[in-house]
Order: C-alpha cells, then sequence, then structure tokens
C-alpha cells in the first residue's frame, strides 16, 4: 500500500502556527514536483484558445502565414457538448436508491429526489457542472467540493429575506489542489487545497457564516502583521522577498495587495515529535504562515469531501491524462502543413524573379513593362504545386483520426467493413464507435456526480436547522406544487444516483433492439404473442413519458366509441334542424 498519511517534522501543539510551514512545505513540494506537467497543461491551453499560431509552439517556424485550424478547440466543445447531454437528457437525472424498505418508500423516495432536484437547479449544480467538465476535457482531471450556504438580502429597513439555504457545488481547479499521486485512490491520500480570497471576501465570510467566525481573528492578526511590515527597513524587506508567495512577488507586495492566500490540509498526519497520528483533520491556514484551525472533519462520511475523476488513468499514478494530452503534436502539424500550403500557393502565385543582366527597375504586377539591355532577361521560378494536395488530404486525415483518438462520439469512429450492410449491422457498428465515448462519461458520472450528490444530502441533513419548503413537479397532473422538507424527511440510509448518461444509452439501446426486433421477420412470428399492454408499458417507462398519461388499456377504442356517439349526436342534431326547417316551409 503506499503512502497515504502526510509526515510533519517540526510541529507543536503549543505553537500551532508550525503545522502552517509544514504544510506550506508540502504544497511546494507537491506543486514543484508537477512542474513538467503544468507547461504541457499550459501549451495544450494556447492550442485551445489560439487565435494564430503566434501564441503557440508552431511561432517558432519560418512561415510567412500564421493560421491555425482550431481542431482542438472543435473536440473539445464536441465533447463538453455531448458529456453534458448525456449527463442531464432530461429532468429525471437522478433517482434515490434505499438501503432498507423503510428507507425505500415512496413518500421518503419522492422527498429526497424533489429536495435534490430542487437544489441542483436553484443551486445552478449543472453550470457549476459544466465547469467541471471542462477540466475533465483539458486537463484529464477534474475536483469538485460541496459546501453549505446561508444566502440573505437586506432591505432598507435592515429586514433579511432568504435568498437561498442548501447545498452548493464547488470547483477546484487542477492547479490548485496537490495530493499524494502514489496513493492506492485519491480518498485515501490527504490533500491540499489552495485558494485567493480579498480580505473583503473573508470579512463577509466570517459575518455570514458563524462557523467562519475564526476568520475575523486571523484577518486582526494580519492587519498587525501589515502595519509592522511598514516599520521595517530596506534590509528586512530585501530579506523578506525570499519568502515569495505564488502569484504576488515579495511578502511586501503580498500583504499590500488586498489578497489573502489560503491553504487547507484535508487527512491524515503524522507527528514525528510526538509519534501520534492524527487521522481526518481540516487544518487552514493563510499567508503560509498562520493556522486558523484545527479541527476534525466535520462530514459525517468521515473523508474529505473532495472528490476526484480523471479521464485516462495511469499506472501507479493518480494524475490521470486527458483526452487532448497526446493530440498537440498532431496539432503542431496540422498548423505546419497548413501553412508550408499556404506560403507554397503564395509562391505559385506571386513566384520569386531571376533578374538576368541590366534590367531597369520595375514594379512587378500585371501588364507591367519590363525594359531590358541586351543580354538582360526576367525569368519567373515557378514551383511544382501539386503536392499542395496531398498536403490537404493529409490534414483531414489528421483531423479525422484526431476525432477517433480523443472518443468523440462520432458515426465516422464505426468500423466499416467493405460490403453493403443491413439496417442491425450498421447499428452495431455506431454502438462500438460510441464505446469509449460511454466508458468515459460513465466514469464522470460514477466517480464524481455520484458522490458530490450525496455529500449535497449529507451536507443538507447534517446543517439543516429549520424546514425547507420546495417546489416539485407533480407527474400525475403536471403541474407545479410545494412540499414541506425536514431534517428527518431527508436523512435516510441510501445513495443518490444519478442515471442521466447510463439511462440514456440503456435506451437508446432498448428501442433501437425493439424497432428492430418488431420490423424482421421473427417479429412477425412473435406479434401474436405479444401483449400491447405491456409493450405500450415499456414504451412509456423508456422514454419517460408517465407525467402525460398517454397509455392507458384499450383507450384509443374508449375514445373512437366516444368520438362515434358525438358524431352521431352532431348527424341527429342537424337531421332535427333540415326536418323542422323543412316543415316551417311547408306551412
Amino acid at each position: 500500500m503506499a503512502v497515504t498519511v502526510a509526515e510533519f517534522l517540526k510541529v507543536s501543539n503549543a505553537e500551532p502556527d508550525t503545522y502552517a510551514k509544514e504544510i506550506a512545505y508540502l504544497w511546494s513540494k507537491y506543486n514543484n514536483q508537477r512542474a513538467t506537467k503544468i507547461e504541457e497543461w499550459k501549451e495544450l491551453r494556447n492550442y485551445i484558445f489560439a487565435t494564430d499560431t503566434s501564441k503557440t509552439s508552431n511561432a517558432t517556424l519560418p512561415w510567412k502565414n500564421k493560421t491555425t485550424l482550431p481542431k482542438l478547440c472543435q473536440i473539445r466543445d464536441n465533447l463538453h457538448s455531448n458529456y453534458i447531454s448525456s449527463l442531464f437528457p432530461n429532468d429525471e437525472w437522478l433517482r434515490w436508491e434505499g438501503y432498507t424498505t423503510e428507507d425505500s418508500l415512496l413518500e421518503v423516495a419522492e422527498a429526497i429526489e424533489g429536495y435534490m432536484r430542487n437544489k441542483t437547479r436553484v443551486s445552478h449544480y449543472r453550470t457549476e457542472i459544466s465547469k467541471v467538465v471542462y477540466d475533465y476535457i483539458d486537463y484529464g482531471n477534474c475536483f469538485a467540493t460541496v459546501d453549505f450556504e446561508n444566502s440573505y438580502t437586506e432591505n432598507a429597513r435592515g429586514e433579511k429575506t432568504v435568498k437561498y439555504i442548501g447545498p452548493v457545488l464547488r470547483r477546484i481547479s487542477p492547479l490548485d489542489v496537490v495530493f499524494n499521486p502514489l496513493a492506492d485512490s485519491f480518498e485515501d491520500s490527504f490533500k491540499i487545497i489552495r485558494s485567493i480570497k480579498t480580505v473583503g471576501d473573508l470579512k463577509k465570510m466570517a459575518k455570514d457564516q458563524p462557523d467562519n467566525a475564526y476568520l475575523a481573528e486571523a484577518l486582526d492578526r494580519r492587519d498587525r502583521i501589515a502595519k509592522n511590515m511598514a516599520g521595517h527597513s530596506i534590509e528586512d524587506r530585501h530579506k523578506a522577498e525570499a519568502y515569495a508567495i505564488d502569484g504576488f512577488g515579495s511578502l511586501t507586495e503580498y500583504y499590500q495587495s488586498g489578497y489573502v492566500e489560503i491553504l487547507e490540509f484535508w487527512g491524515d498526519f503524522y507527528d514525528t515529535q510526538t509519534h501520534e497520528v492524527s487521522e481526518s483533520k481540516v487544518i487552514t491556514v493563510i499567508d503560509r504562515a498562520v493556522t486558523l484551525r484545527i479541527d476534525d472533519i466535520p462530514s459525517w462520511m468521515g473523508t474529505a469531501p473532495i472528490y476526484h475523476a480523471g479521464w485516462r488513468r495511469r499506472p501507479d499514478n493518480l494524475w490521470a491524462m486527458g483526452p487532448l494530452d497526446n493530440l498537440v503534436g498532431i496539432q503542431y502539424r496540422i498548423d505546419h502543413l497548413e501553412n508550408l500550403k499556404a506560403d507554397a500557393m503564395d509562391i505559385a502565385v506571386l513566384p520569386p524573379l531571376k533578374v538576368i543582366g541590366e534590367v531597369e527597375q520595375f514594379k512587378y504586377g500585371p501588364g507591367v513593362k519590363i525594359h531590358c539591355d541586351e543580354g538582360g532577361d526576367v525569368e519567373e521560378l515557378g514551383k511544382n504545386t501539386q503536392w499542395v494536395i496531398t498536403a490537404l488530404n493529409e490534414i483531414a486525415s489528421l483531423e479525422s483520426r484526431m476525432e477517433q483518438y480523443a472518443g468523440a462520439p462520432s458515426e465516422a469512429m464505426g468500423i466499416r467493413t467493405p460490403g453493403e450492410k443491413t439496417a442491425f449491422e450498421v447499428n452495431q457498428l455506431q454502438n462500438a464507435a460510441g464505446r469509449i465515448f460511454q466508458e468515459k462519461i460513465s466514469t464522470f458520472e460514477i466517480e464524481l456526480l455520484e458522490p458530490t450528490l450525496n455529500a449535497m444530502l449529507e451536507t443538507s441533513a447534517r446543517n439543516m436547522d429549520a424546514g425547507d419548503v420546495i417546489s416539485v413537479m407533480d407527474d400525475d397532473f403536471g403541474v407545479t406544487k410545494f412540499m414541506e422538507i425536514d431534517k428527518d424527511l431527508i436523512t435516510a440510509t441510501g445513495k443518490v444516483k444519478p442515471i442521466g448518461s447510463r439511462h440514456f444509452a440503456a435506451q437508446a439501446q432498448l428501442i433501437q433492439n425493439l424497432n428492430m426486433l418488431m420490423n424482421s421477420p421473427m417479429g412477425q412470428l412473435l406479434t401474436p404473442h405479444t401483449s400491447s399492454i405491456k409493450l405500450a408499458k415499456l414504451i412509456e417507462d423508456a422514454l419517460n413519458l408517465g407525467r402525460f398519461d398517454l397509455f392507458s388499456p384499450n383507450i384509443a377504442v374508449q375514445e373512437q366509441q366516444q368520438t362515434q356517439q358525438a358524431m352521431q349526436a352532431t348527424q341527429e342534431d342537424a337531421q332535427v334542424q333540415q326536418e323542422l326547417a323543412a316543415g316551417g316551409d311547408l306551412g
């Protein structure tokens, strides 16, 4: 088993700030170890958002043209849109599964599912997940945490109105988290999360959240340090420059910037002085010098509420690889060919001239007269541009292969062998083409979406003080109704499962197979033995049509009978009116 416990060399409970130095050292150590990978991420980012090659590694090439073909950006957008569409295909994308009979009751499931759908909608959970999915694509690693928020608005009379109370998902940038990559799993390893806040943000957090009251004392201490630094001599300030904090220059500049760096350690650590292991601790540090708190992790789950998903796993390394990482070289090649081709075409249209002998100065252009002395001449140095077509074909081939390598859900990814194909064979190819995509999105759903949803439910049950009223959709009547939720109603044994991508794929597969089966000769043999009522129930369940109440046993026969009765009644009324009108004429 790999080492998962952080080792603190010189810490003392009597001097809590000694923990700050050890945590700052761990951050610097693990952050420096991934410096090469960070440079690769920066190069990829430059290619994704490049408008020309001047901002990429292609800038070193001697081409006059600087065009970049945004293939990496297109693949990124394609993956993101398909991932999000699969994760949230409809409003019924999550489901509660109770572990006991009591926890699986309809009223419990309805309360928890309604509460989670309401909170994920109001807290913009989908928007935050969209950012996390971009990390999943860009970095190959994505991180998120869960918090409980109490937000109020205050009017001129000092009256407070609830803005939002409930769990929220927060994205963590892969650049702001370090851990032991050799651990057996991300959950087992300690984590250090870095964040930057303004002094005003921290004061607001200390004011609004009672649990963050320790921030006020820390800010007062920071103010005293900043004031003391104003009295330092030039020599003292020069010494302080050795203490550089990421992105802020010297220590003096940092304290004057109005920003505060926060490092939070989550996990287990070993004290080499006392030879004791402390488990499930959270330690908050500011300015890499001041320890704000040393507490137990508040989650009932006993682990840090920080979650990670990786796109392509590496052996013995928790830092995963992204879908675009090994496509940068191909993007370099595509831009190289594109600009080489463009330069060659420029030379073909406006070729260089070879001047022989005495030739008067002239301006090259259409219809220009060139005066040459005896023996003088001007000759175009024409180039063979036939290979430009080869370059075009190679660019198209490279772009197609990039789609395949990234696992993009494209029909072109299916391997089609020579010969005619039946509808079933084409369907098999399309399903095989999407296996990489489906596996990657299922991994994201299981490793990040599911644990964050359950963490949101846990933090709600742990922090809810009073009841809450949520709006839910009544499936029977298709209208919005309001439900009162209390702490006991959402405290149950079980888990919330996102079923978007898995249900989406299973639904598509089921409907396709059923459609092909019923339209085949085998379907004709099965038709006399197939229950149309049960088949209607299957379609209703697979396509989530229950709320519309479309299917009922023999409902079409009853409605047709009602229609016929209405038509007969209308015809009888019309006939009576005609007879009355005819009788009036006779009179």
